[in-house]
């Protein structure tokens, strides 16, 4: 069937790009929830029991802000790179600590088992790599869903 009435993807009128967003969309969500299945993994497995690791979340939580707002502030004075460089610094330390935390919690003190702190750092990694997908599939469009 060609011409007008042509529908792709599911029988949805959209167009290319707007069908490889919401594809991207879809594969970032699936994989954060996968993310996050390794974190609640880590606290709720009975030979763990323990729900110290969710702290992590906060991290998750902080991460992207540095970034976001120093592409405000790029976008606002034009070309500064000393602002995008401390972002990327805070952020740096931000997701250092997340996988800090764990470790932290499994050495000093039996707070949680070690492979309750490999679970955690399994899920903080996918994550991480999750928000950094996000910026690199939404960074730079003007119809995407960065401008909040």
């Amino acid at each position: 069937m060609a011409g007008p009435q042509a529908r792709n993807w599911n029988g949805l009128n959209l167009n290319p790009i707007m069908a490889g967003s919401v594809k991207a969309l879809i594969l970032l969500a699936f994989a954060g929830s996968l993310g996050l299945m390794f974190l609640l993994l880590a606290c709720a497995l009975p030979q763990y029991n323990n729900w110290w690791p969710l702290f992590v979340i906060v991290f998750y939580i902080l991460a992207p802000l540095p970034y976001s707002i120093a592409r405000r502030q790029r976008d606002d004075l034009g070309s500064s790179s000393s602002v995008m460089e401390l972002a990327i610094f805070f952020t740096a330390g931000i997701v250092i600590s997340s996988f800090g935390l764990p470790i932290v919690l499994a050495h000093a003190g039996p707070v949680i088992q070690w492979g309750a702190a490999a679970l955690v750092m399994t899920g903080n990694l996918v994550m991480y790599v999750t928000i950094a997908g996000f910026f690199l599939a939404f960074d730079g469009d003007a119809d995407s869903w960065n401008y909040f």
